[in-house]
């Protein structure tokens, strides 16, 4: 499989590149910082370039079977970067002619803000960065490309396990937690998976 991943020097992007590159798949994603320690590997190219610029945001999308988002807003960087960035990523889509992407969203964003006193007191709190994703998800359910919405709760460094549950209607409760390395996987396991196009799924330990 060929991936396009945004992203891919946070936590869960690393984690996702990793191993989808142990799983044999071949990786292009686009990257600010040239140093990124992917460089070098056979199966991996790293595109210089940022949102702004339209062909390096093409380059990782051409050619590609899926295109995965692991956005996630940086300190001291823009607090619409999940936004902006899917706006790139689906005009670089319809002008390459990809059709399938995969986005990290979180529970709690778009109808799923309602779900319990705890999500509402999170997105009180975070509430610049729940809006950004919010509009992520928007721009992303009314583009006319195959998607799928991950959406986990608090997130941790903790190892791989593999053992984890997911669906469109599973239930989270305060204490709901699920490892960086876990979402990645998820993600991997259904980049190019038919029964999760247009399906938004919630995924937790």
């Amino acid at each position: 499989m060929k991936l396009g991943i945004f992203g891919a020097t946070g936590t869960t992007g690393r984690h996702l590149v990793d191993l989808a590159l142990a799983a044999g798949h071949e990786v292009t994603a686009m990257v600010r910082n040239p140093s990124f320690p992917g460089f070098g590997h056979p199966r991996a190219r790293f595109v210089v370039g940022s949102f702004d610029d339209h062909s390096a945001v093409a380059q990782t999308v051409t050619g590609q079977d899926a295109v995965v988002s692991v956005l996630g807003v940086r300190k001291g960087g823009p607090a619409t970067v999940c936004t902006d960035g899917a706006t790139s990523i689906l005009r670089a889509m319809e002008s390459t002619g990809v059709r399938r992407i995969v986005a990290l969203s979180a529970h709690g964003a778009a109808e799923s803000h309602d779900a319990s006193l705890f999500i509402r007191f999170v997105r009180s709190v975070i509430a610049e960065k729940m809006r950004d994703k919010d509009a992520m998800e928007a721009a992303i359910r009314n583009s006319g490309v195959d998607w799928t919405i991950v959406r986990p709760p608090a997130l941790t460094n903790g190892k791989r396990t593999e053992n984890y549950r997911f669906g469109p209607e599973l239930q989270l409760g305060w204490l709901s937690r699920i490892s960086r390395a876990d979402v990645a996987d998820f993600i991997l396991r259904h980049a190019i998976s038919e029964s999760a196009v247009h399906k938004v799924f919630t995924v937790s330990t």
